[in-house]
């Protein structure tokens, strides 16, 4: 008898084990997703690890010393395609899967996956071209979705994201980190050099020859003229170089922008904010001050960049490539928004 006992205790601690793994096998992925995963409410879903951005997004919210900045979000899970013939894109691709996966990110074979397992998504794909399809598959779940610049690879496609958004009651905005500077809202306030008059902004404006020149990367000094003037730009003048690209808009009340942008020396992003009391600069930018915003945004739903405003930015840079094609001759914003049959709000 003594001998067979242990045998006997081995068979029920089998047979209960069993039956508890059984129990969980049939538990939703909430259940068991924990505080690693994000709470229910606040997990987000990446799509596309073709960039560094969502590197830094992951880092940042998967921290575990995070705390409450944050409000508890974090990268549940991740969809990582993600440009697939844009070599610089597609080559970061297995690296950025495996360093999200060590911050404890389920990596899925679809957006619908994704979909099942997130409760707010950031498109992240550092391709354009995509961004209208994926997009699409988020509204049509109605999650909130923030998607990284640019947000399309055309003025057709950010029509039709907005559009879907607003018919499906889907909160969505687009960004790039360079709008969130240091300081900026003091300044546009008025409170630092009094109204706005004018502004310079630089950024690098490599180019990729499946995008649209400034949708690529010159959007991020684009968005920094934007962000100090606002909307209202009439014509757009484009003074083209292999290594340098000078863009003049005009306002219709009569204040001038510039953006500058760079493919030789050194990679700087800034600019100069001229206003009736003096002038400011551009100062350094960090994800995180975007990333706070992009939480903001995920819990009361309201865009801190008007869809107007993107659409403006989207209409200046195809401005600025037609006035390219043209020879550098002033191109009209009232010409692109025709094209587009868009009427500026």
């Amino acid at each position: 008898m003594q001998k067979n006992q242990p045998r006997r205790q081995f068979i029920k601690q089998t047979l209960y084990a069993g039956i508890g793994a059984g129990i969980l096998s049939q538990l939703p992925f909430q259940a068991f997703a924990g505080s690693a995963k994000g709470e229910a409410g606040k997990r987000i879903g990446i799509i596309g690890l073709d960039t560094s951005h969502s590197i830094a997004f992951t880092n940042l919210l998967n921290n575990p010393e995070a705390g409450d900045k944050l409000k508890g979000y974090k990268v549940a899970a991740a969809y990582p395609y993600g440009s697939k013939d844009i070599e610089s894109s597609a080559s970061r691709i297995p690296d950025y899967i495996n360093q999200v996966k060590a911050k404890g990110v389920q990596i899925t074979g679809s957006i619908a996956e994704l979909l099942g397992m997130v409760d707010v998504v950031l498109l992240e794909t550092n391709d354009g071209r995509l961004h209208y399809e994926q997009a699409m598959e988020v509204i049509k779940a109605g999650k909130k979705l923030f998607i990284d610049k640019p947000i399309a690879n055309s003025m057709k496609d950010a029509i039709a994201i907005f559009k879907a958004a607003k018919e499906k009651n889907v909160p969505v905005f687009s960004s790039s980190s360079l709008r969130f500077t240091a300081g900026m809202e003091e300044v546009k306030s008025g409170k630092k050099i009094g109204k706005i008059i004018g502004a310079d902004t630089y950024s690098p404006a490599k180019l990729e020859k499946t995008h649209t020149d400034f949708y690529w990367y010159g959007i991020h000094g684009v968005e920094m003229l934007f962000t100090a003037m606002g909307t209202g730009c009439k014509t757009v003048t484009r003074f083209y170089q292999d290594n340098m690209d000078v863009v003049v808009g005009v306002w219709g009340d009569g204040r001038i922008g510039t953006f500058r942008g760079t493919r030789a020396g050194k990679a700087l992003y800034g600019g100069t904010i001229f206003g009736e009391n003096g002038n400011a600069t551009y100062g350094a930018f960090s994800y995180e001050s975007l990333l706070n915003e992009i939480i903001l945004f995920f819990e009361t739903g309201n865009p801190p960049v008007p869809a107007a405003e993107t659409l403006e930015i989207c209409a200046f840079i195809e401005a600025a490539q037609k006035s390219k094609l043209n020879g550098g001759k002033p191109v009209s914003m009232q010409e692109i928004f025709r094209h587009y049959n868009y009427k500026p709000q």
